[in-house]
């Protein structure tokens, strides 16, 4: 039997709003992934931490609040410092087009803005880590 991509949903910072975080870990679930979702409000810390624990491929950021930059810093420097640099990080939510490059340029390997299909998210991702 062949390993499900296990990917870790998080909502960082203080953004309260949910819904396309669950969205995307239901339609990953329906995609074949063993998706762990992290709850609101978690900091970048536990975020990592979670991640490490889970042993995930991937990390999904839910980011609503406008701190989509600090925050997948953080979690991104933190992964790199626990030995987790090769897990996977994608963000999505409300996130300017201007500040994509950035996002990448830190290591982001996709960004998903609203209405992005979950097909598309779940191939990113498979893509990513079989390559």
């Amino acid at each position: 039997m062949e390993r499900k991509i296990r990917v870790l949903i998080a909502k960082p910072g203080l953004d309260g709003h949910d819904r396309g975080a669950k969205v995307v870990a239901y339609g990953l679930r329906d995609a074949g992934f063993e998706v762990i979702y992290s709850g609101l409000r978690q900091t970048p810390e536990q975020i990592v931490n979670a991640a490490v624990q889970e042993g995930v491929d991937a990390v999904g950021l839910s980011i609503l609040s406008g701190a989509h930059i600090p925050l997948t810093r953080r979690v991104l420097e933190g992964l790199r410092q626990k030995g987790a640099g090769d897990v996977v990080v994608v963000v999505g939510g409300v996130i300017p087009q201007e500040d994509i490059p950035a996002l990448k340029e830190m290591g982001v390997k996709e960004v998903f803005t609203s209405g992005t299909g979950i097909e598309h998210i779940a191939e990113v991702i498979r893509q990513s880590i079989e390559g």
